[in-house]
């Protein structure tokens, strides 16, 4: 689970969201690997209710 959702919920959040098939697997499998993309990224925070914010030091 991510912030309450289960990963099967959110793999097909980002489907929709990213137009590319994603399930718990392929996405258990980027975490375990840590390929997850900046816009994969940004997906899983918009899905959660969250942004992503770059800021200066």
């Amino acid at each position: 689970m991510l912030n309450g959702m289960p990963v099967i919920k959110l793999a097909k959040l980002m489907s929709e969201e990213l137009g590319t098939h994603y399930s718990r697997g392929s996405l258990y499998g980027k975490f375990d690997r840590d390929t997850l993309t900046l816009r994969e990224c940004q997906a899983i925070a918009k899905i959660l209710g969250y942004h992503i914010e770059f800021i200066k030091d």
